[in-house]
């Protein structure tokens, strides 16, 4: 299951955000979307679980990181 995670704080990296979702089960893939000309965080990224991503979500959204209320949810694909 890919989820969206929204509002994260512009210190988090991949590393982190794979750190934050990992006791929710096996995660596959964990990507903050940055910024091409800047290469900052845009304060967002994806998270791509094996197992477990209802239960994450429910834990997740709306939880406080860094001061900072996430938004997690389901990620829609691309159109």
């Amino acid at each position: 299951m890919k989820l969206y995670v929204g509002n994260l704080p512009w210190s988090v990296d991949n590393s982190k955000l794979e750190e934050l979702f990992s006791d929710f089960g096996t995660v596959i893939s964990a990507n903050v979307i940055t910024d091409r000309a800047t290469n900052r965080s845009r304060g967002f990224g994806f998270v791509e679980l094996e197992s477990g991503g209802p239960e994450a979500i429910e834990a997740m959204n709306d939880s406080e990181l860094e001061g900072r209320k996430l938004n997690v949810n389901e990620a829609k694909p691309r159109t």
